[in-house]
C-alpha cells in the first residue's frame, strides 16, 4: 500500500524540501500541504492522510494543538510525527502526550525522516535517539506515579507490554516470547483497552511514567527486559 502524507509547515521551502524527497519513494505519496495548524486539521479531513508530518511552532494554532485535534477526530485517525529545529524536552513529552506517534528534528538525516513516516504509518513510535534518552532520564528522575489499572493485565499481557516500552516490535516480541506474531498483535490490542492507550507512543510514556520500566532495563519487578 502507498503511504499518504500531509505535510504541514509555515514554510514553503520546508515543505517543498520534504515534498521533492517524500517523492522519490515509490510507496509514498503527498497528498497535501499546510501551512498553519487550522489548515493541516482542514487538510486532513479532505485528504484522509495515512501520516502528518507537523511543524511544531505555526502561526494561528501551533502543531501540538492541531496533533491533539487531529488525533481526536475519530476511529483511525492520521498518524501525526512533529518535526521541528528545536530540541527542547517539554515539546517532545508535550507532541508524544497530544497523541503524535513521532518526533523528529528537522536536521535528522533523509533516511531517518523515511523511517520515521514508514514507522509512523506501521503504528509504531520513533523519537530521534537523543531525545528519547532525555525523555527517560527525565522520567527517571520523577517518582513513579501508582497505577492500579496494571492489575487488570495478565501476566502474559504485562511481559508484552513491558517488551514494547523497551522498544522491542511485534516481531522481535514474538520471538522473544515464542508465540505467533498474530497473538502479539491480540495481546498489544488487550493492552491498549484494559489501560486506555492509543498507540506505542502513549504505552512508552506510561511505561516509564508508572515505573513498569526503568531506564536501567529492568521491571519493576527487577527482572532484566521484564522477563523472569
Amino acid at each position: 500500500m502507498t503511504i499518504r502524507v500531509l505535510i504541514a509547515d509555515d514554510q514553503a521551502l520546508v515543505r517543498a524540501g520534504i515534498r521533492m524527497l517524500v517523492e522519490t519513494q515509490p510507496d509514498i505519496e503527498v497528498v497535501g500541504e499546510a501551512e498553519d495548524g487550522i489548515a493541516a486539521i482542514s487538510e486532513v479531513t479532505r485528504s484522509r492522510p495515512d501520516v502528518v508530518l507537523m511543524d511544531v511552532r505555526m502561526p494561528r494554532m501551533d502543531g501540538l494543538e492541531a496533533a491533539r485535534r487531529i488525533v481526536a477526530l475519530g476511529p483511525n485517525p492520521a498518524k501525526v510525527v512533529m518535526l521541528t529545529t528545536f530540541d527542547v524536552d517539554e515539546y517532545v513529552f508535550d507532541a508524544l502526550s497530544s497523541g503524535a506517534t513521532g518526533f523528529l528534528l528537522k536536521h535528522a538525516r533523509p533516511e531517518e525522516l523515511l523511517f520515521g513516516i514508514r514507522a509512523a504509518a506501521d503504528g509504531h513510535a520513533l523519537v530521534a535517539p537523543v531525545l528519547t534518552r532525555r525523555l527517560i532520564e527525565r522520567f527517571a528522575r520523577g517518582r513513579p506515579r501508582d497505577a492500579p489499572e496494571l492489575s487488570r493485565l495478565t501476566e502474559r499481557e504485562r511481559e508484552v507490554l513491558i517488551l514494547l516500552v523497551r522498544g522491542l516490535s511485534n516481531a522481535e516480541i514474538a520471538g522473544r516470547l515464542f508465540v505467533g506474531e498474530s497473538t502479539v498483535k491480540t495481546h498489544v490490542a488487550r493492552v491498549f483497552t484494559k489501560l486506555g492507550l492509543r498507540d506505542r507512543a502513549q504505552a512508552v510514556i506510561y511505561g516509564y511514567e508508572t515505573g513498569l520500566v526503568t531506564p536501567g532495563g529492568y521491571d519493576s519487578r527487577g527482572n532484566v527486559g521484564g522477563l523472569a
